[in-house]
């Protein structure tokens, strides 16, 4: 077994471990018996909890490269990529994104590393938003209801109608629409 697939089977296991109980059960004996490796081995790639979380932000921070350039490379544009990714794809993704954002709020020990990795995903849409449309305060409106989407969904908090949800979208989409720079 090659050490990419150990160390992806250590940030699977990781990631289970964040969505069924939270960081408090994030232990280096709990992901190492969950990823069936020693502990050595888990040791061998990831020195530490902090380490094996900023692990598993860069993974997610690669995922989110692969979103900026579907926005500014597709047809669809930046602004209903970033609507559309505001919403969890499904309960799992909601977890995880908390237990991370909670994990990095709450520890002292984490790397600065891991908090300016999620700082800056989140930034990037704003630049993004800001170079595709003319109208900043049309920008800023947009990022602002994506990250309330996106934080009030991971939250756990009441969500609107998605009838009404998506006519807020279509609505943000069509007002961009009419300051959209050409490509």
């Amino acid at each position: 077994m090659n050490a990419s697939n150990t160390r992806d089977r250590i940030l699977d296991s990781l990631q289970d471990i964040l969505v069924s109980e939270g960081y408090s059960g994030v232990t280096l004996e709990a992901v190492a018996r969950d990823a069936a490796v020693s502990k050595g081995g888990l040791l061998y790639h990831f020195p530490s909890k902090a380490a094996m979380l900023t692990g598993l932000i860069e993974r997610l921070s690669a995922l989110a490269e692969e979103e900026f350039r579907e926005a500014v490379e597709g047809e669809e544009g930046v602004v209903r990529v970033f609507l559309r990714t505001s919403l969890p794809r499904d309960p799992e993704e909601r977890e995880l994104y908390w237990a991370v954002i909670a994990a990095l709020r709450g520890q002292e020990d984490m790397p600065e590393k891991a908090t300016r990795t999620v700082q800056r995903l989140f930034s990037r849409w704003g630049e993004l938003l800001h170079e595709e449309l003319t109208d900043p305060v049309l920008a800023e409106i947009i990022l602002r209801a994506g990250d309330g989407l996106y934080m009030s969904a991971i939250a756990g908090l009441p969500q609107p109608d998605p009838e009404l949800t998506q006519r807020m979208i279509d609505r943000l989409v069509e007002a961009a629409d009419k300051v959209r720079r050409g490509r």
